[in-house]
């Protein structure tokens, strides 16, 4: 086995590049750069019915935005047609594989009994003792057939890197087919041939592909090729322990991309799905996550996929900004394009970096921007009654309205909250009690930026008419 590591990420392009996949593209590029190996990417597009270049162009394109760059072009497994095809002649020749003309239905039909009887769960043909030359001249008739492999007798012992030993008797496993009946070779054969080609050392997946790996290491053995070190990590499980699918919400890096998600972020989160640095950190850098990583710290439970954490390391990576790229984030939301108030640059680069310490997503933000950017504003009604409802509310805002009507315009944050802080006192009230109605009336909530930062960026104007419908709110509920 070469010495230098070289891990591979396969995916087949039959759908959309989903978070189980980003995980294995990532630890398999962690791996190889944390050893100084190589990551090569093989598009397993062999289902021809299924697969799309719409979706292989899907799954570059997201691993380009997340950061993990592979070495060499991409492989694709349905060029490499006469590769597979020699492979099976070589076998076919040397005799571990055979022509079997049981049809399917049969086999399967002989698998059931096979149980019933003895407890075999797999098809051993009796095609296997054909004599090679008969078979031949019955395929070249055009009788329909598969080329299976002749499983030998014994057990298949792997050492695997994350699950530990894995002992498989061969009864389990059977004459497999490795070619179908149309001349297509199936996923196993064509996985050994090309990851022996490609030089592949380590095979780092889905722990759902734990069962073929017995059959493939027979396929190693019987082409005379070197079997890689395999490692298979945890499944990925929603919060509520079940299949990572679309019920827990959004699975695939389009979604997430969509969501306003950084590619920092996704990357951080990811590598903590399933491993763990020893320690309590949850921060890392790219280089940190290369320098950390290892298989031995990989778990063997399924991980369980937290939209909440993911949303608070965006968060964080969203505060590690500098403004500007904060700023030009915002400005992607794409909810927000079209807004003709985005064309005051200045004004709104000051109101989206209000939203910097508190929006998580492009969802969050454009909620957290409405008050601002919308002249009709959406209220909610537990604070409008909470702070609305109060016998100090309508006289609040009336005195505040007065005071800003005094105003040239709102220009200087601290001077304004001085103000704030006199008419309270003046009024001998809490300052909390001048706030939250103020708040309130002005952006329908009562979370959010500074209320001094809030009418500075809404404008004298906006504010007094604002404030005096709140009046109005104020006293339909009796105030």
């Amino acid at each position: 086995m070469p010495d230098a590591v070289c891990v591979r990420f396969a995916p087949s392009p039959t759908g959309f590049l989903h978070v189980g996949g980003v995980r294995t593209a990532l630890f398999n590029w962690l791996f190889a750069r944390g050893q100084g190996g190589r990551f090569l990417l093989r598009i397993e597009d062999t289902d021809r019915e299924r697969s799309r270049p719409e979706f292989t162009d899907q799954i570059l394109e997201s691993l380009k935005w997340l950061g993990l760059d592979w070495d060499g072009e991409p492989v694709h497994q349905s060029q490499r047609g006469e590769l597979h095809r020699r492979a099976l002649d070589r076998m076919l020749a040397e005799g571990t594989a055979f022509r079997c003309f049981v049809p399917l239905e049969a086999a399967r039909e002989a698998v059931e009994r096979a149980k019933q009887t003895d407890g075999q769960a797999a098809f051993f043909s009796p095609d296997r003792d054909l004599d090679p030359d008969e078979a031949r001249r019955r395929a070249d008739t055009g009788e329909p057939h598969v080329i299976r492999f002749r499983c030998p007798e014994g057990e298949t012992v792997c050492q695997d890197l994350i699950v530990g030993e894995v002992r498989v008797d061969h009864r389990t496993i059977g004459d497999i087919v490795l070619a179908r009946s149309d001349g297509a070779p199936t996923y196993n054969f064509v996985v050994v041939v090309d990851d022996s080609d490609m030089g592949i050392t380590h095979v780092i997946r889905g722990m759902d592909h734990i069962s073929n790996t017995p059959k493939q290491i027979l396929i190693f053995q019987a082409l005379g090729l070197p079997v890689p070190r395999f490692a298979h990590i945890p499944l990925i499980n929603g919060p509520d322990k079940r299949k990572l699918s679309k019920r827990h919400g959004a699975v695939t890096t389009d979604e997430f991309m969509a969501m306003g998600i950084l590619p920092e972020a996704m990357v951080n989160y990811m590598a903590l799905l399933g491993w763990s640095p020893g320690d309590d950190r949850e921060i890392f850098t790219r280089d940190e996550l290369i320098e950390a990583f290892s298989l031995e710290r990989v778990g063997k439970s399924a991980a369980v996929f937290d939209p909440d954490k993911l949303r608070w390391l965006n968060g964080v990576a969203l505060r590690a900004l500098d403004d500007e790229a904060f700023v030009a984030w915002a400005r992607s939301a794409p909810a927000l394009q079209g807004n003709p108030r985005l064309s005051d640059t200045d004004w709104f680069a000051s109101v989206a970096l209000m939203m910097k310490e508190r929006a998580s997503t492009w969802e969050e933000l454009v909620h957290l921007l409405e008050p601002f950017l919308s002249e009709e504003i959406t209220f909610d009604d537990a604070a409008v009654a909470k702070h609305l409802g109060k016998p100090t509310a309508r006289p609040v805002l009336e005195a505040v309205t007065d005071m800003l009507e005094g105003l040239d315009e709102l220009t200087n944050p601290d001077a304004i909250e001085q103000r704030l802080r006199d008419l309270s006192e003046k009024m001998e009230i809490k300052f909390g009690l001048l706030v939250h109605p103020c708040r309130v009336a002005l952006t329908g909530r009562d979370r959010g930026a500074g209320l001094t930062e809030v009418m500075v960026a809404l404008g004298r104007d906006r504010c007094v008419r604002r404030l005096r419908e709140g009046m109005d709110r104020a006293g339909a509920l009796g105030q």
